[in-house]
């Protein structure tokens, strides 16, 4: 069923692009002055690092598709990618006849310049939420990242190993890997690698992802922001918001001591602190079950009103 268009006022949809800028601001704006004073945050740079989508890419409030907005702000909207002019029946249709004009996303352009991205994230997603999730990983995918290195090789140089290099390597030795996202693996030493009980592949993405990995529902961000300006920007932010604390909670049971830094270590090390990471980790996959299936969602939406 393909759903009515909507119309937005300006002064609603001027005060939802403010809302959402403030939103953003509470991270990227200590970001960006951090970068400009050339120094670093192990946590909270990360989502602005790792992920392609820049400060200001993230800061520009989009609607989704089918929403028209109407005003004469609205036309500055005609300089971005995939915007254009509403059409009369599309005034007609979303109740702003009387408005004159308006500015809607094209989605028909949209889907044929990132058709592989929609089709890749709408395979990813759904195959993803049918698997059993699984909660035994401990967030060892970090420690094999140091894994026998020296101190001048380890990712984060800046930061000290809470339990040093040998402690660290112990670890994990002592623990079985079983990693399943690509992502985190491909950061393995090399001598750690083949102590993974999987061998995660860009290829076999799409058959490992299951809903309890960290990285695989820290990634719902990724997937929201490559279907923008598609999606409304609150999901998108929903999902920023959710990989945020995600990385909090990975980088406090990583091998770094960030105490300093305001992050107490979950010590995975122990049992207590197993089990505390997996209760962050249930918690954290269900959250991720709910905004996977809104991402479903605006995907079938993007379906049917092509």
């Amino acid at each position: 069923m393909i759903p009515a268009p909507l119309s937005l006022a300006e002064n609603a949809w001027q005060a939802s692009a403010l809302a959402h800028r403030h939103r953003v601001d509470r991270y990227a704006a200590p970001y960006l002055a951090r970068r400009s004073a050339g120094a670093k945050h192990p946590v909270e740079d990360f989502l602005f690092t790792y992920y392609t989508q820049k400060p200001g890419q993230l800061s520009r409030w989009h609607p989704g598709a089918g929403t028209v907005l109407t005003g004469t702000a609205a036309a500055e909207r005609l300089g971005w990618k995939f915007y254009r002019e509403a059409t009369p029946e599309e005034l007609e249709a979303s109740g702003a006849p009387g408005q004159g004009s308006g500015v809607v996303l094209d989605l028909g352009k949209f889907l044929e310049q990132r058709k592989e991205a929609v089709d890749f994230a709408r395979i990813i997603l759904g195959r993803t939420a049918l698997r059993p999730a699984q909660f035994g990983c401990f967030g060892l995918h970090e420690w094999a990242m140091v894994y026998q290195q020296e101190a001048n090789q380890i990712r984060h140089e800046y930061l000290e190993l809470r339990l040093g290099s040998t402690g660290t390597d112990q670890v994990v030795e002592d623990n079985k890997i079983r990693c399943t996202h690509f992502d985190a693996y491909r950061f393995y030493t090399p001598q750690a690698s083949g102590l993974n009980e999987l061998r995660p592949t860009r290829e076999n993405q799409r058959e490992l992802e299951q809903p309890g990995c960290l990285h695989a529902n820290m990634d719902l961000y990724k997937w929201a922001y490559k279907l923008s300006p598609a999606l409304p920007s609150e999901l998108v932010m929903d999902c920023f918001e959710l990989s945020w604390r995600i990385r909090a909670m990975d980088m406090q049971a990583s091998p770094y001591d960030l105490a300093a830094w305001g992050y107490p270590p979950i010590e995975i090390e122990t049992a207590s602190g197993k089990a505390d990471y997996v209760a962050h980790q249930r918690a954290f996959s269900a959250e991720s079950a709910v905004l996977r299936e809104r991402l479903g969602a605006a995907l079938d939406v993007l379906g049917a009103t092509r």
